[in-house]
């Protein structure tokens, strides 16, 4: 299962014909890009007093309360994320061609 995520993974961003310890690499590299992109993307869409409850339960580490939290602030939050890592694969693509 985890070799055909890789492999998902690996064709999204064109990095298949790398070697398979430089694509989880990059991949791994990649996922930590996204995730702040995407975090970020969701704490600017958030009312500026509701931060401080979010960094909050982001260093607690709970994700159903940070999902419950989530969903009444930012109802749109995952479409939100969607667009954050599609622009991340993007940028890399772009990043690639140079």
């Amino acid at each position: 299962m985890e070799d055909q995520l890789t492999d998902m993974i690996a064709a999204d961003l064109g990095i298949k014909d790398l070697p398979v310890d430089d694509q989880r690499s990059l991949i791994s590299q990649f996922g930590e890009v996204a995730l702040k992109a995407a975090t970020l993307a969701v704490v600017e869409k958030l009312p500026e007093d509701k931060r401080d409850a979010f960094m909050k339960l982001a260093e607690e580490g709970n994700p159903t309360a940070i999902k419950t939290f989530l969903d009444t602030e930012v109802p749109t939050h995952e479409d939100i994320v969607k667009r954050a890592v599609a622009e991340e694969v993007k940028r890399f693509k772009a990043f690639q061609a140079v």
